[in-house]
């Protein structure tokens, strides 16, 4: 039986993990699930099966492959790369990972709380950014991948921890020559290249739809259509 992999029907915490299953070229079951539309986004459809999927800590995104049966995107990422050769071939690289994976997460949590609840703090988080994102520039400095010579799990989450900001601001990496030569390097990858051209590739949207970032969008594409 296929793996599953279980989320919300969008990209947010489960697309760096179709990613690496796509460069990998593994099989899976990609189950998304679908919150009702507003005013009361309606859970049904996960809130019916959460507790019965025999999950340690029931939650989104989860992975079940056979016996194997997690959740939390991070621990996802670390069985697979794990499993697929991805976890860092030395000590340094495994450090580096990380100091990297929980930094991202760090900074995701801040993203995710402006875009799902406080988005009148967005402008003043885009101020920031330009600070954080040259500590990642620092980080990877003339490196291939994150950790070092390696691919590793790491990369998938940093490329769409990254595409994630370009896509709230397009120019936040033009000062970034390093992370945009990582960007292109990732995508350059023959699965990866084949899977973003493929109709299963995900680009929007990027969060649920009730956080405010996709309420905006949408209100944005309505205004659009009067026009």
């Amino acid at each position: 039986m296929s793996p599953v992999l279980g989320y919300w029907k969008d990209r947010c915490l489960a697309q760096s993990i179709r990613l690496l299953l796509a460069y990998k070229g593994v099989e899976y079951e990609d189950k998304q699930y679908e919150i009702g539309d507003p005013p009361d986004y309606d859970r049904t459809c996960w809130l019916s099966v959460k507790y019965k999927l025999e999950l340690d800590f029931p939650n989104l995104p989860y992975y079940i492959d056979g016996d194997v049966k997690i959740s939390q995107s991070v621990a996802i990422l670390r069985y697979l790369g794990c499993r697929y050769g991805l976890e860092g071939g030395t000590e340094v690289e495994r450090r580096r990972i990380d100091v990297l994976v929980n930094q991202a997460m760090d900074m995701e949590d801040q993203m995710l709380d402006v875009c799902y609840f406080n988005y009148d703090r967005k402008p003043q988080y885009l101020k920031e950014l330009p600070r954080q994102i040259k500590q990642y520039c620092d980080f990877l400095g003339d490196r291939p991948w994150f950790a070092g010579e390696t691919l590793t799990f790491a990369d998938f989450l940093i490329y769409e921890f990254l595409d994630q900001h370009r896509v709230l601001d397009p120019t936040c990496l033009d000062a970034a020559p390093p992370l945009q030569r990582f960007i292109t390097r990732l995508e350059a990858l023959p699965p990866v290249r084949e899977y973003m051209a493929s109709p299963s590739f995900m680009t929007a949207p990027l969060f649920n739809k009730h956080s405010a970032y996709e309420i905006e969008q949408r209100a944005k594409k309505a205004a659009q259509k009067k026009k």
